[in-house]
Protein backbone atom coordinates (compact mmCIF):
# COMPACT_ATOMS: atom_id res chain seq x y z
CA UNK A 1 0.00 0.00 0.00
CA UNK A 2 2.15 2.50 0.95
CA UNK A 3 4.58 1.48 -2.00
CA UNK A 4 7.73 1.32 -1.06
CA UNK A 5 10.19 -1.25 1.04
CA UNK A 6 12.54 -0.45 3.42
CA UNK A 7 13.84 -2.12 6.76
CA UNK A 8 16.23 -0.26 8.64
CA UNK A 9 16.65 -3.15 12.00
CA UNK A 10 15.61 -0.49 14.20
CA UNK A 11 13.57 -2.78 16.64
CA UNK A 12 16.24 -5.66 16.45
CA UNK A 13 18.67 -3.49 17.30
CA UNK A 14 16.94 -2.14 20.28
CA UNK A 15 16.51 -6.13 20.88
CA UNK A 16 20.35 -6.95 20.42
CA UNK A 17 21.23 -4.22 22.69
CA UNK A 18 18.56 -4.54 25.57
CA UNK A 19 19.94 -8.06 25.39
CA UNK A 20 24.08 -7.61 25.45
CA UNK A 21 23.21 -5.13 28.86
CA UNK A 22 22.34 -8.53 30.57
CA UNK A 23 24.82 -11.11 29.36
CA UNK A 24 27.29 -11.07 31.53
CA UNK A 25 25.65 -11.62 34.76
CA UNK A 26 27.88 -14.28 37.16
CA UNK A 27 27.36 -15.70 39.99
CA UNK A 28 30.23 -17.22 42.48
CA UNK A 29 29.96 -20.32 44.56
CA UNK A 30 32.17 -19.64 47.83
CA UNK A 31 32.90 -22.64 50.37
CA UNK A 32 33.22 -22.02 54.14
CA UNK A 33 36.72 -20.10 54.16
CA UNK A 34 34.90 -17.57 51.44
CA UNK A 35 37.02 -18.45 48.62
CA UNK A 36 35.54 -18.51 45.10
CA UNK A 37 35.38 -22.58 44.06
CA UNK A 38 33.01 -21.66 40.84
CA UNK A 39 32.23 -18.85 38.91
CA UNK A 40 29.05 -19.23 36.94
CA UNK A 41 28.13 -17.27 34.12
CA UNK A 42 24.02 -17.06 33.98
CA UNK A 43 23.11 -18.26 30.18
CA UNK A 44 20.33 -15.22 28.28
CA UNK A 45 17.90 -16.47 26.12
CA UNK A 46 15.07 -14.45 24.02
CA UNK A 47 12.12 -16.40 25.77
CA UNK A 48 8.88 -15.46 26.78
CA UNK A 49 8.46 -16.50 30.73
CA UNK A 50 5.75 -19.27 30.02
CA UNK A 51 8.52 -21.50 28.17
CA UNK A 52 10.70 -21.59 31.29
CA UNK A 53 7.80 -22.12 33.34
CA UNK A 54 6.38 -25.29 31.52
CA UNK A 55 10.10 -26.82 31.57
CA UNK A 56 10.01 -26.83 35.06
CA UNK A 57 6.96 -27.97 35.43
CA UNK A 58 7.71 -30.87 32.88
CA UNK A 59 10.54 -32.03 35.26
CA UNK A 60 9.07 -30.95 38.69
CA UNK A 61 10.69 -34.09 40.61
CA UNK A 62 13.93 -33.78 42.46
CA UNK A 63 13.67 -38.09 42.02
CA UNK A 64 13.40 -38.30 38.45
CA UNK A 65 16.39 -39.45 36.92
CA UNK A 66 15.70 -37.08 33.21
CA UNK A 67 17.56 -34.77 32.62
CA UNK A 68 15.64 -31.02 33.53
CA UNK A 69 16.06 -27.31 32.30
CA UNK A 70 19.79 -26.11 34.22
CA UNK A 71 19.10 -23.06 37.00
CA UNK A 72 20.15 -20.18 37.18
CA UNK A 73 18.72 -18.85 33.96
CA UNK A 74 17.07 -15.47 32.11
CA UNK A 75 14.94 -14.78 29.85
CA UNK A 76 13.54 -11.80 28.08
CA UNK A 77 11.27 -10.52 25.45
CA UNK A 78 9.40 -7.89 23.79
CA UNK A 79 5.59 -7.35 25.49
CA UNK A 80 4.29 -4.45 23.33
CA UNK A 81 5.16 -1.36 21.02
CA UNK A 82 3.39 1.83 21.77
CA UNK A 83 3.20 5.40 20.24
CA UNK A 84 4.97 8.04 22.36
CA UNK A 85 3.63 11.46 20.98
CA UNK A 86 5.34 13.66 23.73
CA UNK A 87 8.34 12.91 22.08
CA UNK A 88 6.55 13.68 18.42
CA UNK A 89 9.23 16.12 16.37
CA UNK A 90 8.01 17.78 13.56
CA UNK A 91 7.21 15.47 10.31
CA UNK A 92 8.69 17.89 7.81
CA UNK A 93 12.45 17.36 9.68
CA UNK A 94 14.63 16.13 7.64
CA UNK A 95 18.55 14.37 8.24
CA UNK A 96 20.52 14.16 5.29
CA UNK A 97 23.92 13.01 4.48
CA UNK A 98 26.47 12.64 1.34
CA UNK A 99 25.77 10.13 -1.53
CA UNK A 100 29.65 8.56 -1.50
CA UNK A 101 29.15 7.11 -4.69
CA UNK A 102 27.58 10.13 -6.37
CA UNK A 103 28.87 13.58 -5.03
CA UNK A 104 26.13 15.61 -6.79
CA UNK A 105 23.68 14.07 -4.81
CA UNK A 106 22.51 13.39 -1.60
CA UNK A 107 20.36 11.27 1.17
CA UNK A 108 17.70 12.35 2.95
CA UNK A 109 15.25 11.05 5.28
CA UNK A 110 12.19 12.91 7.27
CA UNK A 111 12.08 12.69 11.43
CA UNK A 112 12.16 9.57 12.67
CA UNK A 113 8.41 8.30 14.74
CA UNK A 114 9.07 7.92 18.40
CA UNK A 115 7.97 4.61 20.08
CA UNK A 116 8.33 3.01 23.47
CA UNK A 117 9.49 -0.41 23.39
CA UNK A 118 8.31 -2.56 26.47
CA UNK A 119 10.83 -5.36 28.06
CA UNK A 120 10.21 -8.57 30.38
CA UNK A 121 13.36 -9.77 32.06
CA UNK A 122 13.09 -13.15 34.04
CA UNK A 123 15.72 -14.79 36.52
CA UNK A 124 14.96 -18.29 37.19
CA UNK A 125 17.13 -19.38 39.88
CA UNK A 126 17.31 -22.80 42.21
CA UNK A 127 17.58 -20.63 45.93
CA UNK A 128 16.52 -17.43 47.03
CA UNK A 129 20.24 -16.05 47.05
CA UNK A 130 21.15 -16.36 43.33
CA UNK A 131 18.30 -14.62 42.93
CA UNK A 132 19.45 -11.56 44.87
CA UNK A 133 22.84 -12.15 43.37
CA UNK A 134 21.65 -11.53 39.94
CA UNK A 135 18.96 -8.50 40.96
CA UNK A 136 21.91 -7.03 43.06
CA UNK A 137 24.08 -6.47 39.46
CA UNK A 138 21.37 -5.24 37.89
CA UNK A 139 19.50 -2.67 40.21
CA UNK A 140 21.84 -0.47 41.10
CA UNK A 141 22.50 0.72 37.20
CA UNK A 142 19.02 1.70 36.66
CA UNK A 143 18.14 4.78 38.72
CA UNK A 144 15.97 4.54 36.75
CA UNK A 145 17.14 4.74 33.54
CA UNK A 146 20.50 3.03 31.66
CA UNK A 147 21.18 5.09 28.00
CA UNK A 148 22.87 2.61 24.98
CA UNK A 149 23.40 3.96 21.96
CA UNK A 150 22.92 2.62 19.03
CA UNK A 151 23.70 2.65 15.34
CA UNK A 152 20.28 3.49 13.95
CA UNK A 153 20.53 4.67 10.59
CA UNK A 154 25.03 3.55 9.25
CA UNK A 155 24.17 4.97 5.94
CA UNK A 156 22.96 8.33 7.16
CA UNK A 157 25.42 8.61 9.75
CA UNK A 158 22.45 8.43 12.74
CA UNK A 159 23.67 7.34 16.15
CA UNK A 160 20.57 7.73 18.90
CA UNK A 161 20.81 7.39 22.56
CA UNK A 162 17.70 5.01 24.08
CA UNK A 163 17.73 5.15 27.27
CA UNK A 164 16.23 2.02 29.19
CA UNK A 165 13.71 2.83 32.07
CA UNK A 166 13.38 -0.02 35.13
CA UNK A 167 9.15 0.41 35.51
CA UNK A 168 9.40 -2.48 38.49
CA UNK A 169 10.60 -5.65 40.05
CA UNK A 170 8.33 -8.65 40.94
CA UNK A 171 8.99 -12.03 43.14
CA UNK A 172 7.76 -14.86 43.30
CA UNK A 173 9.16 -18.53 45.03
CA UNK A 174 7.48 -22.03 44.88
CA UNK A 175 9.14 -22.73 48.47
CA UNK A 176 5.42 -24.16 49.59
CA UNK A 177 5.78 -27.65 47.78
CA UNK A 178 6.59 -30.67 48.70
CA UNK A 179 10.50 -31.45 49.79
CA UNK A 180 11.02 -32.93 47.09
CA UNK A 181 9.40 -30.34 44.33
CA UNK A 182 12.24 -29.21 42.70
CA UNK A 183 12.25 -24.93 44.01
CA UNK A 184 12.32 -22.17 41.46
CA UNK A 185 12.70 -18.57 42.33
CA UNK A 186 11.59 -16.02 39.57
CA UNK A 187 12.47 -12.48 39.39
CA UNK A 188 10.60 -10.41 36.89
CA UNK A 189 11.82 -6.88 36.18
CA UNK A 190 9.73 -4.52 33.53
CA UNK A 191 11.43 -2.11 31.35
CA UNK A 192 10.65 0.41 28.52
CA UNK A 193 13.58 1.82 26.07
CA UNK A 194 12.10 4.83 24.61
CA UNK A 195 13.45 4.72 20.94
CA UNK A 196 12.52 5.97 17.17
CA UNK A 197 11.47 4.38 14.32
CA UNK A 198 12.89 5.55 10.71
CA UNK A 199 11.00 5.60 6.72
CA UNK A 200 12.91 5.23 3.87
CA UNK A 201 16.05 6.80 2.92
CA UNK A 202 15.57 9.08 -0.52
CA UNK A 203 17.90 10.72 -2.82
CA UNK A 204 18.16 14.39 -4.40
CA UNK A 205 20.04 16.39 -6.49
CA UNK A 206 22.78 19.14 -4.58
CA UNK A 207 21.24 22.30 -5.25
CA UNK A 208 24.10 24.87 -6.84
CA UNK A 209 22.55 28.28 -7.12
CA UNK A 210 19.63 29.81 -5.34
CA UNK A 211 17.69 32.83 -6.89
CA UNK A 212 15.22 35.47 -5.41
CA UNK A 213 14.00 38.22 -7.08
CA UNK A 214 12.50 41.35 -5.64
CA UNK A 215 9.93 43.52 -5.85
CA UNK A 216 9.19 47.33 -4.52
CA UNK A 217 5.37 47.04 -5.57
CA UNK A 218 3.08 43.77 -5.16
CA UNK A 219 0.05 45.22 -6.49
CA UNK A 220 -1.15 45.16 -10.43
CA UNK A 221 1.26 43.71 -12.67
CA UNK A 222 5.05 44.18 -10.91
CA UNK A 223 7.80 43.70 -12.16
CA UNK A 224 11.24 42.32 -10.66
CA UNK A 225 13.77 45.02 -9.28
CA UNK A 226 16.29 43.35 -8.21
CA UNK A 227 17.83 39.78 -8.29
CA UNK A 228 20.09 37.75 -5.69
CA UNK A 229 22.02 34.72 -7.10
CA UNK A 230 24.39 32.80 -4.57
CA UNK A 231 26.59 29.98 -5.54
CA UNK A 232 28.83 27.93 -3.78
CA UNK A 233 32.52 29.41 -4.15
CA UNK A 234 34.19 26.99 -5.58
CA UNK A 235 31.06 26.47 -7.90
CA UNK A 236 32.74 22.68 -8.05
CA UNK A 237 32.02 22.24 -4.75
CA UNK A 238 30.66 18.76 -3.56
CA UNK A 239 27.94 18.00 -0.33
CA UNK A 240 30.89 17.04 1.59
CA UNK A 241 33.44 20.02 0.98
CA UNK A 242 34.41 22.66 2.93
CA UNK A 243 32.77 25.88 0.90
CA UNK A 244 32.24 29.37 0.90
CA UNK A 245 29.38 31.52 -1.06
CA UNK A 246 29.39 34.34 -3.50
CA UNK A 247 26.41 36.55 -3.86
CA UNK A 248 25.83 38.59 -7.03
CA UNK A 249 23.10 41.48 -6.50
CA UNK A 250 21.89 42.44 -9.97
CA UNK A 251 19.50 45.67 -10.36
CA UNK A 252 16.70 45.16 -13.31
CA UNK A 253 15.11 47.79 -15.20
CA UNK A 254 14.08 45.77 -18.22
CA UNK A 255 9.85 45.52 -16.93
CA UNK A 256 10.89 41.77 -17.31
CA UNK A 257 9.67 38.58 -14.59
CA UNK A 258 11.34 35.27 -14.45
CA UNK A 259 9.23 32.47 -16.18
CA UNK A 260 10.14 29.01 -13.76
CA UNK A 261 8.67 26.52 -16.44
CA UNK A 262 10.96 28.43 -19.13
CA UNK A 263 13.76 29.15 -16.80
CA UNK A 264 14.14 32.65 -18.46
CA UNK A 265 13.43 35.98 -18.23
CA UNK A 266 10.47 37.50 -20.39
Amino acid sequence: MFGRRFYHESLRKVVVAFGTIFNNIIIHRTNSSGDVVQKIKVPLAYSPKEKFLVRLEQQPNLEQRETAISLPRMGFEISGITYDSSRKLQRVGKFKNVNTSDAASQYYQYNPVPYNISFNLYSFTATAEDGLIIVEQILPYFQPDYTVTINAIPEMGIKRDVPITLNSVDYADSYDGSFTTRRAVNYSLSFTAKTYLYGPIYSSKVIKETQTDLYTDTTGNPTREERIVVTPNPTSADADDDFGFTTTITVHKDSKNYNPSTDSDG
